[in-house]
């Protein structure tokens, strides 16, 4: 298996600009993805995101930095990355959100990638690879129900 990139195509019921929403606010992501999250969604941007909550044994904080932020066309960000370092392409892995019209609703193209450019060895790259499909197997579906649900209250 090449464990280079995730990729995925979601069709959403909701505009680019309520799925841009979703994808980007912090409000918004936590009803899809983390349980907790804080970022300023511009360029160069930073936050953190949480899965877990105060309650748990060992919440996992993971830092991000906001790559690009094109309403309502693409939303991008490194993650899995040191707190204590910059994200770089050789440090982290980048998520690109790119949004497209697509009769009266939008097709979201997804990806992940940089899981080679980690620098992992074999069996850690694998694990994570893994790991990630796993979990936006899960978190995307939540993403295309919750944005579509924002859709219809508007």
């Amino acid at each position: 298996m090449e464990y280079g990139s995730i990729a995925r195509e979601l069709r959403i019921e909701a505009a680019p600009d309520v799925v841009y929403e979703v994808i980007s606010t912090p409000e918004h992501l936590r009803e899809w993805w983390p349980d907790e999250a804080e970022l300023d969604p511009v360029p160069g941007g930073t936050g953190v995101i949480t899965f877990g909550t105060a309650q748990t044994a060992n919440p996992h904080v993971a830092p991000l930095t906001v790559v690009e932020a094109d309403p309502p066309r693409r939303f991008s960000f490194r993650w899995v990355y040191d707190e204590a370092d910059a994200a770089t392409p050789t440090n982290s892995l980048l998520v690109t959100f790119d949004l497209i019209p697509s009769d009266g609703g939008t097709l979201v193209r997804f990806t992940e990638e940089g899981f080679r450019e980690k620098g992992w060895e074999a069996a850690v790259l694998e694990e994570q690879y893994r790991d990630h499909v796993t979990g936006w197997d899960h978190f995307l579906p939540r993403l295309v129900a919750y944005a579509a649900k924002q859709a219809s209250v508007r």
